[in-house]
């Protein structure tokens, strides 16, 4: 059914534009000559609807072809939200534009401003429809629908470049069968979630027994001859082979492009946060962390009186974690073990849940019953607003770590120490307790390369449902 769906795609999401650009147009009319919109029109000068309605249909059928040509209807992973309305927003006003040139000409005496409310009406109402549709089918490919299972071959710095990306948006809806690698250290070695199955020499048997639908290769130019010889495997068994262009080992993250003459330019691009965007975020920090403060003065008061009348000990728990740059700092946080639980570590090595430089127990005997209640709400962390005070972290980024679990960081994880620690980040939202070492700086990494304010308040707002929920959280 949902394969079907996907086949007549371009012709449903055209009828359904075709019906939004005549509702837009109805709209638009009754705005003006109901709603008085800009201003009052004497009755004697109010038009029937009937008068419009070829203009619409004209219109209607010009739209169609313009987002057409522009390429409306092509559908491609990772086109953002921003550039489906930019494309809709320069398709709509170049058909009002030809539509009220044509009016003009062919002296069409009748109300010519309401075909910009009509376009207006239109980039808005086709807008929203691409948001509800980018909804549903994100929901979709969540519970496995639409999903492309890809092989990715190489586990470099372009491949572990590729991995992160898919899983900061699963809405790309690709699911990783696993990767190769003639590296015997990488081609045996997983990486979280993804699974590691061996050298080159096995993916033409991988492709055929795990129905792969795409082979992503991010081997380095220099190995020019095997990516040709994968992708003549993958045509073999057709299946769609697609080439990461390594950029001299670089992301398109870090690579300006500019244009001279028709001569590409390339430059690096700074991806450490610097000059004014440093100060915006600061700024926003130290405000957000000082209201913050001041608004739950009184609830921290009444956490701190429900922690000492449940077990002895200090309110406060302060550890020495891992800053920016490797630098350490003392985090504080709500205390939810009991004293000397730092000391009882070693001896439940054994029932250490998580992977890699994380130490993670579901039902940790250590946990005392508020703090039970503390993490399971995260409210255990609300003293970090006095680290986002001082400077030493950051209310968006990369979970803070001791200094024995960095110790014990990987070349490639260590880059995830490029910027302040965070109240809360990516791998906060996306999944907690629930992911992997590796696939937690996977998406520390991803949030520093791709670093934004919109990104951090789209962070920021995935944070809420989650704390309430508690997902993830012990």
């Amino acid at each position: 059914m949902f394969d079907r769906l996907q086949r007549l795609r371009i012709p449903l999401l055209a009828l359904a534009d075709a019906l939004l650009i005549n509702l837009s147009f109805l709209i638009a009319y009754w705005m003006r000559y109901d709603l008085q919109v800009p201003r009052i029109v004497a009755p004697e000068n109010r038009e029937p609807y009937a008068v419009f309605q070829p203009v619409a249909w004209v219109l209607t059928l010009l739209l169609l072809v313009v987002f057409a040509l522009g390429g409306v209807y092509q559908q491609k992973r990772g086109r953002s939200w921003p550039d489906e309305v930019y494309a809709l927003f320069s398709g709509t006003a170049i058909g009002i534009v030809i539509v009220m040139a044509v009016t003009y000409v062919i002296r069409f005496y009748y109300s010519r401003f309401i075909f910009l409310m009509v376009g207006a009406v239109i980039v808005v109402s086709l807008s929203l429809e691409r948001w509800l549709l980018r909804v549903v089918q994100a929901e979709l490919r969540r519970r496995g629908h639409g999903i492309r299972r890809v092989i990715i071959v190489g586990a470099g710095k372009v491949g572990r470049s590729v991995m992160r990306t898919i899983v900061a948006q699963p809405e790309l809806g690709y699911r990783v069968v696993g990767f190769v690698d003639d590296n015997p250290d990488k081609g045996r070695t997983d990486i979280g979630r993804f699974k590691a199955l061996g050298g080159l020499e096995s993916l033409p048997r991988i492709v055929s027994q795990e129905d792969v639908d795409e082979v992503i290769v991010t081997l380095p130019w220099m190995y020019h001859r095997k990516i040709l010889s994968v992708v003549h495997q993958c045509e073999r068994h057709e299946v769609r082979a697609r080439i990461v262009p390594d950029l001299f080992q670089l992301s398109l993250s870090q690579v300006d492009m500019e244009d001279l003459g028709g001569l590409p330019l390339l430059s690096l691009r700074e991806l450490r946060v610097g000059g004014w965007l440093w100060w915006l975020k600061r700024a926003f920090d130290f405000t957000f962390a000082l209201v913050g403060l001041i608004v739950v003065a009184p609830l921290l008061s009444a956490i701190a009186l429900a922690i000492k009348l449940d077990s002895p000990g200090p309110v406060i728990f302060s550890q020495v974690r891992i800053g920016k740059g490797g630098r350490p700092f003392t985090c504080h946080k709500f205390r939810t073990m009991h004293l000397g639980a730092d000391r009882e570590k070693e001896k439940l090595t054994a029932l250490n849940e998580a992977q890699g430089a994380l130490f993670k127990i579901r039902n940790d005997p250590r946990i005392t019953r508020m703090g039970r209640v503390l993490r399971r709400t995260s409210l255990d962390e609300f003293p970090q607003l006095y680290n986002i005070l001082k400077g030493d972290m950051s209310l968006v980024g990369p979970r803070p770590q001791v200094p024995e679990e960095v110790d014990q960081y990987q070349e490639w994880h260590k880059k995830r120490l490029e910027t302040r620690p965070g109240l809360t980040g990516l791998w906060q939202v996306s999944g907690r307790s629930n992911l992997s070492f590796d696939e937690m700086c996977l998406l520390d990494i991803y949030y520093i390369e791709n670093w934004s304010p919109v990104l951090d308040t789209k962070i920021l707002l995935r944070t809420f449902p989650k704390v309430i929920l508690g997902d993830g959280a012990y």
